[in-house]
């Protein structure tokens, strides 16, 4: 036993560098789920960041400043961030408050719903079943009041902390892009002069990731848009709010989708009963479905590599324990991190192939697309 994990070693980590990228990682771990929740806001950030740059990229290429570049797209970033704050929440606020004031109202329908069911189904369905079900049901309702309540007063008690971050993060953004090139040469500088293999799994899971967050964006705009056009030519209640989880259900994907059929439907059935406005919502809202999975994540990751979807349960599991909220909304990236690395991870071959040329690295990323932009990059990577 000893011996296979002397050889295994040796295999793995017997060069430096890859003994550098490895403790790297592990470094980058430890700071993530030790602070995890104090880093949200620099995360956020940073994520907005990427999510900014092909448009500051884009407008460099056409001949502007870094700096005037920088500033346009903030600017836009602003004025996009204070419309949601200032129109959409305000609709959400209100949706959700009907919303809360409409479940005692479901609640009872629900019940009267199950009361019915040992009279229609006498042979399936028996009058203890029903008490069972409506007694785990009050339950359930009371602990929901309780949790609506909680979250209440928190929200009122957090909205200074709220209001900070809502100028701490814009702030961080516009430094993260602005001192870009600053700020990765600071990083830089801690790193040993014999990093080629870290700076090589960096561009490739920077391309990965970075691909990732603004398709995943782009994605969650489109199918919150169009669902809230289709809810909303529907005369659907709460069209904004529905839609809002429709669009945000995208983040966790199979499971997502299927988790907000259920207060799709319900929304639907309470307000319009078994009826043909309840049928043509939920077509609608399967045709949305479909057009995203078979249309959509097609176009927009048609370069990523697909994550299995027991990947996708186990990375939710994971991250969700560990950081809540923000872990479920992390967890997909994070995955896509660590599938990244180990596609990136240099096997025999790759380092037979730079046992003889050390200091000369080409990214994973150019081997099959030798490009101008490719050649550039091998150069800082010698560099």
């Amino acid at each position: 036993m000893f011996t296979l994990l002397r050889e295994w070693y040796s295999r793995h980590f017997s060069n430096p560098q890859v003994f550098v990228l490895a403790a790297f990682l592990v470094m980058g771990l430890v700071v993530l789920v030790l602070a995890g929740q104090l880093l949200a806001p620099l995360l956020a950030a940073v994520i907005i960041a990427y999510l900014l740059e092909w448009a500051v990229h884009a407008l460099e290429q056409r001949g502007l400043p870094r700096l005037l570049a920088v500033t346009l797209c903030f600017v836009l970033f602003l004025g996009v961030m204070l419309g949601v704050v200032l129109v959409v929440v305000p609709i959400l606020m209100q949706q959700i408050g009907q919303l809360v004031r409409e479940l005692p109202r479901m609640i009872l329908e629900g019940q009267r719903m199950l009361l019915q069911l040992p009279e229609n189904y006498p042979h399936m369905v028996t009058e203890d079943q029903v008490r069972e079900v409506m007694g785990a049901l009050r339950a359930q309702s009371i602990v929901l009041g309780q949790r609506v309540l909680n979250l209440t007063l928190m929200s009122a008690m957090q909205m200074m902390n709220l209001l900070v971050y809502l100028i701490i993060v814009p702030l961080m953004v516009f430094f993260l892009l602005k001192d870009k090139a600053l700020i990765l040469a600071w990083f830089a500088s801690f790193l040993p002069r014999d990093s080629g293999l870290v700076q090589v799994v960096w561009q490739e899971v920077h391309v990965r990731i970075s691909s990732y967050v603004r398709g995943k964006f782009i994605e969650i705009v489109i199918v919150w848009g169009v669902t809230y056009l289709v809810f909303w030519m529907l005369g659907l209640n709460y069209a904004l709010l529905i839609s809002l989880l429709v669009g945000l259900s995208v983040l966790i994907p199979l499971v997502g989708a299927i988790a907000v059929t259920l207060p799709v439907a319900l929304v639907a059935y309470f307000q319009w009963g078994f009826s043909a406005p309840f049928i043509h919502v939920m077509l609608a809202y399967t045709v949305i479905q479909m057009l995203d999975g078979n249309v959509l994540v097609p176009l927009l990751f048609s370069e990523m590599m697909n994550l299995h979807p027991l990947a996708i349960i186990v990375a939710v599991i994971i991250f969700g324990g560990l950081w809540g909220l923000w872990g479920v909304f992390f967890a997909i990236p994070l995955a896509t991190l660590v599938n990244a690395v180990i596609r990136a991870w240099p096997s025999e071959s790759f380092m037979e192939s730079h046992q003889h040329h050390p200091d000369h690295v080409t990214p994973p990323s150019c081997q099959a697309n030798a490009d101008v932009t490719c050649t550039a990059q091998t150069a800082n990577f010698d560099q």
